[in-house]
């Protein structure tokens, strides 16, 4: 019986160590920009968007994850709320590529194999590089020459994520990021006609519905003998 015992925490042991499961979906949404012009809701999707993603399931509370995100993003003072923006008329769009490796923690164990465990809601927290457009000079008025430009936020959000049918699920996530640049919008202090006089950095968001993939084999837990 002893021996019995051993072999068995032995292979759930080794199960829970190959036992790896893995989910791979597509976002599909709307991204919006927060900054000198337009609209300055953290929430207003304006501009089709998308994302792929793998993550790994390290527990049913933990999983950790890769993302790409291709964020069109436009502003138009005509959408604004105050009446100088209107007035002003200002608009322009952007294109962010992403790249962000993070964390989910999810607030319930999640575990499609496991009835009582298959919805949850979640928080993310990621380090992300991008990429976008900016302004570098203008040779004759209104015709401008573009760069292309890298850098770093930390993209946090929430979501919340149930299981379909099978190993299909579903998510609805929003995920905020603080670009720390002032320049998405192509304003510059170099160019009078683009130096808008803002202060603060830009945002970005991306709010979307995904569907979710998992694969693997699920992991063994033993309950007594």
């Amino acid at each position: 019986m002893k021996k019995e015992i051993i072999i068995i925490v032995f292979v759930c042991f080794t199960s829970v160590l190959s036992s790896q499961v893995y989910e791979v979906g597509m976002f599909l949404g709307g991204s919006n920009y927060i900054g000198d012009i337009g609209s300055t809701n953290y929430i207003y999707p304006n501009q089709a968007a998308g994302a792929l993603f793998f993550k790994y399931n390290k527990n049913p509370k933990i999983a950790y994850r890769a993302t790409y995100s291709f964020l069109p993003i436009k502003g138009n003072d005509l959408e604004a709320d105050t009446d100088f923006k209107k007035n002003r008329g200002l608009r322009f769009s952007n294109t962010i590529h992403e790249l962000a490796v993070g964390i989910e923690y999810n607030f319930y164990e999640y575990d499609l194999s496991t009835p009582g465990k298959t919805w949850t809601p979640y928080i993310t927290i990621d380090l992300a590089a991008y990429n976008y457009n900016y302004i570098t000079a203008e040779p004759r008025p209104d015709q401008y020459e573009y760069d292309t430009k890298n850098a770093i936020t930390i993209p946090f959000g929430m979501g919340f994520k149930s299981k379909l049918i099978g190993n299909l699920a579903f998510a609805v996530e929003t995920k905020f990021r603080y670009s720390l640049s002032d320049d998405l919008d192509y304003t510059t202090e170099t160019i009078p006609d683009l130096n808008f006089g803002g202060t603060g950095n830009d945002w970005y968001t991306f709010t979307g519905v995904s569907l979710i993939y998992t694969f693997g084999r699920p992991p063994c837990y033993t309950t007594g003998f």
